[in-house]
């Protein structure tokens, strides 16, 4: 089992130690990749460290993204999911389907000194989700309007 030694290294840079439980959670998270709810997390996290509770999960999840470790998202309908923090990226998610793309890094970058200069804030673009209707959604969805009206 290996969570990546980049994460190992940096955990212990900041004085934290790498317990069996965030070796887990962070191989679950680093394996499958993407988006991951806390069921999800939980599942393949408990191959690995079967006496993993829900607790853990959450205090855990937590003290990773607290720490920077991991980004929490909100997916809409209140779903939470959780990745890994690599590095900063963005993302447009259908509100319909659920299909995400990832937004070319530095996209935002314009939005937060427009935001920044509006509002005196120091406006950081972490981890962001931007919900719509992808194009396949948005073609059902004129069809749908079409049939109703006509």
């Amino acid at each position: 089992m290996t969570c990546g030694s980049y994460l190992i290294d940096a955990l212990h840079a900041r004085g934290f130690r790498m317990t069996p439980q965030r070796m887990a959670i962070l191989h679950a998270l680093r394996s499958v990749g993407g988006h991951l709810t806390p069921t999800e997390i939980l599942l393949n996290a408990s191959r690995i460290y079967p006496n993993l509770t829900k607790a853990t999960l959450y205090r855990t999840l937590d003290f990773l993204t607290r720490n920077g470790f991991a980004a929490a998202v909100h997916l809409g309908d209140s779903r939470v999911a959780y990745e890994l923090v690599q590095e900063q990226h963005h993302h447009v998610m259908c509100r319909r389907c659920g299909r995400s793309l990832l937004v070319p890094e530095g996209t935002l970058r314009k939005v937060c000194e427009i935001l920044s200069e509006g509002t005196g804030y120091a406006v950081e673009a972490d981890h962001r989700v931007w919900f719509g209707l992808c194009s396949a959604c948005q073609s059902a969805e004129r069809r749908s309007d079409e049939k109703l009206a006509g």
